[in-house]
Parts: structure tokens; sequence; C-alpha cells
């Protein structure tokens, strides 16, 4: 229960809130497009055709079950794009570019990333404008967030200065552990406010929903899966400065691992993640400084 569970559950929950979202899948698994129900097929326009461009994002659009999320499917072929895209001109603005059309009719974008620092990865943090990070309660989990941070910190020097860390949210969270209790506070001593106060805790109904093909709320809105859910999206509208409901208000977000497996340093020309859209009027506000303190975070936890 990660990055892409939270994209599932928390764009149901932005929909569920009557706010016009899209949920772009930018992994080659399409764990996404099978969570909200849709089986693999190859004919169908995905993520794929627009990092390519042979496709619009307005083509590539699917209605789900629920009224005010929409889809954009992926395919494995997304794992050729990392090579076609090579030599490509521009190609970490691919996304950015092809979703520019959709901004102004969504509210929020959120894009689920690859668990790998490859290209695809590379473009949704280029198009997004701020970056939410699942993690679980665990000691890998605070091994692997300084280098994440590092690799933000890059991608907002050289290729997207807007981009934001929109908060951290712990899953998979057991309270009654004292693990858990020392990786929030050593979380909470290093991000401060940026540390979401929900936190989504081990829930059978929330891992079954995806073999249904549902959001948690949709297949069981009394679980405390999708109760959290819940509660981390109206947390994180919370957040966002001058919300409006007017699709002109929308900006983006990205959803990603903390324990992203590094593959090399991200540059102009390396790899990136995944991307979800949120309120602009919280773009000037969002944008802060890297916590630099985190390199020296206590994993002794």
């Amino acid at each position: 229960m990660g990055k892409t569970t939270t994209a599932i559950n928390l764009a149901a929950s932005f929909a569920a809130a009557e706010v016009n979202t899209l949920l772009v899948d930018c992994d080659p698994q399409s764990n996404t497009t099978s969570g909200l129900g849709f089986a693999k097929d190859p004919d169908r326009i995905s993520s794929y055709h627009l990092l390519m461009g042979a496709a619009t994002a307005e083509e590539a659009l699917l209605t789900t079950e629920l009224e005010q999320l929409w889809l954009i499917p992926a395919h494995k072929n997304l794992i050729g794009a990392n090579i076609e895209l090579v030599d490509a001109e521009g190609r970490e603005f691919r996304m950015r570019d092809a979703l520019a059309m959709l901004r102004d009719r969504f509210h929020f974008i959120v894009l689920d990333c690859p668990p790998a620092l490859d290209l695809l990865t590379l473009n949704a943090l280029v198009a997004a404008d701020a970056v939410l990070i699942p993690m679980q309660g665990e000691y890998f989990a605070l091994e692997g967030i300084s280098e994440l941070l590092d690799t933000i910190e890059r991608i907002r020097a050289v290729l997207n200065p807007q981009l934001a860390i929109e908060g951290v949210v712990l899953t998979m969270f057991d309270d009654r552990t004292n693990l858990a209790q020392q990786v929030m506070a050593e979380l909470k001593k290093y991000f401060g406010e940026k540390l979401c106060t929900t936190t989504v805790p081990r829930n059978i109904r929330l891992a079954e929903a995806p073999s249904h093909g549902k959001p948690a709320l949709v297949y069981d809105p009394r679980s405390k899966g999708a109760e959290s859910y819940i509660r981390l999206a109206k947390e994180i509208i919370g957040r966002q400065v001058g919300f409006s409901s007017e699709p002109s208000a929308s900006s983006q977000l990205a959803a990603v691992s903390s324990q992203l497996s590094e593959a090399g340093s991200v540059t102009a020309e390396s790899a990136g993640d995944t991307v979800a859209a949120v309120p602009e009027g919280a773009q000037g506000s969002s944008v802060e400084e890297m916590p630099k303190a985190a390199e020296e975070m206590d994993k002794s936890a």
C-alpha cells in the first residue's frame, strides 16, 4: 500500500468531494488503470501515446465509476518510452506539454509515478506543481527520503523551479508500535507542517479494493482506509490558498514514493517521476526550501 493506492484513493476522494479530478497512470505496470476496473488493452490510447506525441490528452480520457473522476490509462509500452525518448528534443517536458490543454478543465491532476527514477518519473515531476510523498513508518523509508529530497532539489534547480513538496503522508501506519511513532517523530522534526496529520492505517478492505477494480470509497465507504483517504483529501484541499471551485484554479501535484530506486543522477538529461494537480493559488505559498537537515535524519529508529 503506497503511491498507487494513494493515487487512486486520493483522486477518488477529490472526485467524491465534487471536484473535477484527472488521474494519470504513468507506470508501465498499469496498476492504477486496473485498480479502476480497466482491463489491459494494447489498442487503447494511453499515457505512452501522450509522451510520444501520437495522441492528445483529450483523446486519451476515460470516464470512471465516479462522475467527476477521469483517467488517462497506462500500458506496458511505456517501458519502451525510456529508450525511444533518449534522443528526443524536449524529452523531459513531454508530459507537461501534453497535459497543458487540460489544466483549465480539472481542479486536480494526480499522476501515479513508476517505482524508479527514470525518464517517465522525470516527466511527471517536471509536469507537477507539487509532490506528495506516501511512505511507510519503517527504517527503509527513512533511508530513501534523503535521496528523494535531493532528487527533487535537482529537478527544481534545472527543470521545474516551482516544484514544491505538498506533504508527506504515512501509509500502512500502525500507531501501536514504537518504530512507527519514532519514524513519525523524525518526519515531524524535519518536515514540520508538511507532514500530513492524516495517516493511513493497514486495512484489509483497502488492500482488497483494487482486485475488484474499485477505489476503497466505492468498494467499502465505511472502511477505515476509505475514511482515511477522504480525510487526507480534505486536508490537502484545506491547505490550498484561495482554493476555488472554478476549474481555472487548477495546478499540479506529484505523488512519489520515498523508496524510489535511484537509476543515476537526475539532471536535465535524466529520468523522473509522476504527477498530480492542485489549485494554482497554492503555488506561491507552497514552494519552500528543502529541509537540508533531512540528510542528517536520525535513522536509528
